[in-house]
């Protein structure tokens, strides 16, 4: 379980930096040219694969690819509904909580056998 964790632990980590080098630049560089936003992009996306790649391999060791897939998917929406609220000044609309329980749903589903011997 303790891996599960540090796994999930650096997931989260290597996500902060995949939403700001995905989503940061189209409030911070929306004025600069798109080769300037894609290069400081690609910069903070190699800080995210520094981090996301050993998450992944030791992840990998005690889940199986579908697992770490969703665990993935809900650590991203963990990280992006926050950053799209308060660092992009979005609106939530309802629609995001319906999404957000159906990846729970996929979460549930795909560690099933782990949680309940299924």
């Amino acid at each position: 379980m303790r891996t599960i964790f540090l796994t999930a632990f650096l997931l989260a980590l290597s996500n902060i930096f995949m939403t700001v080098a995905w989503y940061g630049h189209l409030k911070n560089l929306s004025s600069k040219p798109w080769i300037v936003a894609a290069l400081i992009s690609w910069g903070i996306a190699l800080c995210e694969y520094l981090i996301q790649v050993p998450a992944n391999r030791i992840g990998y060791k005690v889940m199986n690819l579908g697992q770490l897939k969703i665990l993935q998917e809900v650590i991203t929406l963990l990280i992006f509904v926050p950053f799209s609220i308060f660092f992009m000044r979005e609106q939530i609309r309802l629609d995001y909580l319906w999404a957000g329980l159906c990846i729970l749903g996929a979460l549930f589903f795909i560690f099933r056998q782990r949680m309940f011997g299924a």
